[in-house]
Order: structure tokens, then sequence, then C-alpha cells
């Protein structure tokens, strides 16, 4: 793999108006995946995983149906996306620049076009990884 093969962008979220940090991850080595990391504390991070269909979705509209929910608001004549995450442990809603989403996005799709992710994933090695648990 190369080191354009992954991704990585900071975004801000807002959570209740508090700045919340993000990491989001894209790898063309798990090209249906997107992966997000919200800072905590200092030091710790929590990273939640999903479609990336979900992203291309939610930028236009409500997408997800389960833990991940993505949707356009529009505030103060701006366009943010309102994503809300949710699991045993608690519920977060944060609002995203959209078009700090979207350039993320547009740099996974340089890498892996839409489309074209199964010719990226490595089957092989998935069933390697849960054959060797």
């Amino acid at each position: 793999m190369t080191a354009d093969s992954v991704y990585t962008r900071e975004i801000v979220a807002l959570a209740d108006d508090l700045p919340v940090r993000s990491r989001w991850t894209y790898r063309a080595d798990d090209p249906f995946t997107i992966r997000v990391a919200f800072q905590t504390d200092h030091d710790s991070w929590v990273e939640w995983v999903f479609a990336r269909d979900l992203l291309v979705n939610g930028l236009t509209g409500s997408a997800g149906i389960g833990d991940v929910r993505l949707r356009p608001k529009r505030t103060e004549g701006r366009t943010m996306l309102q994503l809300e995450i949710e699991s045993p442990e608690g519920h977060a809603l944060l609002e995203l620049e959209r078009e700090s989403v979207q350039l993320f996005l547009e740099a996974t799709v340089l890498m892996v076009p839409l489309g074209q992710e199964s010719n990226h994933f490595d089957i092989d090695g998935l069933i390697d990884e849960i054959t060797n648990v």
C-alpha cells in the first residue's frame, strides 16, 4: 500500500455550540468504509465506522437508519450537516461544515471512484483475517 492510499482530514464539529475535533480517514484497501474519530478528552478518541455511501447520500438528503445518521441542515444561510451517532453508551448530535465534508469525500473519490470499490477490495485478505482469529 502506498502513502496516497490513505487519506485523513481533521474537521471541527460542533456539539451544543462547543467545538469537537474529529479525524476522518479513508483507506483505498477498505474502500467501502469511512472512519471518523472524535476527540473526547485530551488523548482519548472514540471511533465510528460507516459506509462511504452514507456520506454520499447524506450530503444531499437524510441518510442512515442505524447508529449513524447524516442529513443537511440550512442554518443562517449556510448548509451544515447534522451527524447523529448513537450507541448504548450515549447519543450525540454534531454539526459539520458541509464544504469540509464534501472536500473529504472528493478526496476519497480520487482514490477510489464511486462504483469501483469492489475493484479495490481484498476479499482474500478479509477471509484470511476472519479465519485466522
